[in-house]
């Protein structure tokens, strides 16, 4: 095989067809680890409506951890984003009850296998819902939590679809992942506690 060389410098001259190739081939390999990483690890989401207000707001977008799948392991207080019906619909929620567990609510108080849990997140809703004179959260429970199912509710819970009224107990594979940080609007950029 011989190659064809520039006159002036005596270096090999390469053909406009290997260019267009390796474009071709960087183009193609960021296009799947682009979908590998949206599929295997992280997911941008839109928030709908106001059931996780005011730590999520309408309109914002947030990433989604989806390696909670495959290592790590869900933790009460993670916000998670749960598969609805349809491959178009999914909720956002707070993770409140895990597999095993007892979940009932007196008072506007949390407990789970009967010991309180403090809900500091809520402590603003709560101010709200006592101006209105009704506690954030009815009394319900107590309500055990099958193997594989999830018990999960809205921050927002005067306004929320949760698994007290109408999502039921979250099975684990309708978890997509775990939501921890807000990039958009990106004056609004912040992580979820």
């Amino acid at each position: 095989m011989t190659e064809e060389k520039n006159p002036k410098t005596e270096k090999p001259v390469k053909k406009k067809s290997n260019t267009y190739w390796e474009w071709a081939k960087a183009i193609v390999i960021a296009v799947v680890l682009a979908l590998l990483i949206r599929h295997f690890l992280f997911e941008p989401y839109l928030v709908e409506g106001s059931s996780m207000y005011p730590t999520l707001h309408d309109g914002e977008r947030l990433f989604v951890n989806k390696t909670v799948n495959y290592v790590g392991e869900l933790k009460r207080g993670d916000i998670v984003i749960i598969n609805g019906d349809s491959s178009k619909v999914h909720y956002v929620k707070r993770l409140i009850g895990k597999p095993g567990e007892t979940v009932e609510m007196k008072d506007d108080t949390l407990y789970i296998n009967g010991k309180k849990i403090d809900e500091s997140y809520l402590s603003n809703n709560k101010k709200d819902a006592k101006k209105l004179g009704v506690n954030l959260t009815g009394d319900f429970g107590p309500v055990k939590v099958p193997k594989g199912k999830y018990f999960v509710m809205g921050d927002n819970r005067l306004n929320s679809m949760d698994s007290r009224n109408g999502l039921g107990l979250i099975a684990e594979d309708r978890i997509v992942g775990t939501s921890k940080f807000v990039f958009f609007p990106f004056n609004e950029m912040r992580q979820t506690k």
